[in-house]
């Protein structure tokens, strides 16, 4: 796994807003600035606290806070109080509040996305340290697949399909006329390079060079998961004129994508001018433009600690037959695992009844559950 310090991942700040379960700031609750705070959490499965949204907000000790705040925050309190923007990025925040909370709520997504791709790894995606994973990076790939989204349903006045799709066109199947509401990519493309980028742009140092090569990835993965998908007109569906749109992959394809070159991302370090990028070993190849680059090894993430962002695996379910990461050899380190003989509900004895409903009954399953053993 590869490892870069960030301070541009969600995660960490939604965990940083969390009353009482905070690791950062323990107790410290979020004190009202108004009579009420709405709040509405989603507990993730590894005890997370996920804010969906809160009206305003102020934190009683500081925090590393950056522009992954939106969404929780309301526009105007995230753009005014949150540090960690650049001048660019709080007149963009401005100039632009229901784009700023149309990304803030489509983060979410992405952050499922992810802790999918890793559910059955050391690093699940869930953690609350400053330190961050490479593939937490990716979530500008959410920025632009939300704006594009929310362009495509009319959520925002400022874009809306793509004006560029007009007339007709050709492809391996022959002519066809635009129609329907083509995602309009090239802008959310264009937004998202001036907002996330423009704080690495302004630094220029190591790490910036390196965030900046990755955001540009990111947004090549879109592209590259543009398709064309199409609606047949004609006399019993001979298909004799075709209406196209483009659109975008779902996230599991892109996510899949962006999991496979994480895996094959190429350690680097700045060249002699500074301007960009040498292999780290002379055994390995220059990275091209489509890779994923990293600067740093990441910790192993077998034992809770927040200064590297590890929460570690104490307590995490493990698979005793597999050999994979996610066997419990790899998963505990070989810290051992703890066996427990646990009762589960399932469907079983599933009848079709005319017309027209399956009835199950509910049948209890005794299943050996394996969790990592803690550091001793």
């Amino acid at each position: 796994m590869y490892f870069i310090r960030l301070d541009l991942f969600l995660l960490n700040h939604y965990i940083d807003l969390c009353s009482n379960v905070s690791p950062i700031h323990g107790n410290a609750p979020c004190r009202s600035i108004k009579s009420q705070i709405l709040l509405n959490m989603n507990f993730l499965p590894s005890g997370i606290c996920f804010f969906l949204s809160v009206a305003t907000c102020w934190l009683t000790a500081k925090v590393d806070a950056s522009w992954w705040y939106m969404g929780t925050l309301g526009s105007q309190v995230m753009c005014d109080n949150i540090p960690g923007l650049v001048n660019k990025q709080r007149q963009l925040c401005h100039q632009h509040p229901n784009v700023m909370q149309v990304i803030g709520a489509g983060m979410k997504e992405w952050i499922s996305e992810c802790q999918h791709q890793f559910r059955n790894h050391r690093w699940n995606c869930n953690t609350t340290a400053r330190d961050h994973n490479l593939f937490g990076r990716l979530l500008l790939r959410g920025v632009v697949y939300t704006l594009a989204r929310a362009c495509s349903q009319g959520d925002l006045d400022s874009c809306s399909c793509d004006p560029t799709k007009k007339g007709s066109s050709q492809d391996s199947k022959g002519s066809f006329d635009w129609g329907g509401c083509s995602d309009h990519v090239e802008h959310a493309i264009h937004f998202s390079q001036i907002f996330v980028d423009a704080k690495d742009r302004k630094e220029r140092d190591a790490r910036a060079l390196m965030n900046l090569h990755n955001n540009r990835a990111g947004r090549k993965a879109v592209r590259r998961f543009m398709t064309l998908q199409c609606k047949c007109h004609g006399v019993s569906g001979s298909c004799s004129i075709r209406t196209c749109w483009q659109a975008m992959a779902d996230f599991r394809r892109t996510g899949d994508h962006l999991r496979r070159r994480y895996n094959s991302a190429v350690q680097v370090a700045v060249n002699q001018y500074g301007t960009g990028f040498t292999a780290a070993h002379t055994h390995f190849t220059r990275p091209s433009k489509n890779d994923l680059v990293y600067m740093e090894d990441s910790p192993d993430y077998c034992i809770r600690d927040p200064q590297s962002g590890s929460m570690g695996t104490a307590g995490r379910l493990c698979s005793r037959a597999s050999r994979g990461s996610d066997g419990c050899e790899v998963m505990c380190c070989g810290r051992g695992y703890n066996t427990a003989r646990i009762s589960r509900t399932t469907k079983c004895e599933c009848k079709f009844h005319w017309c027209c409903a399956v009835l199950c009954r509910d049948c209890q399953q005794l299943v050996d559950e394996f969790t990592c053993k803690s550091h001793t």
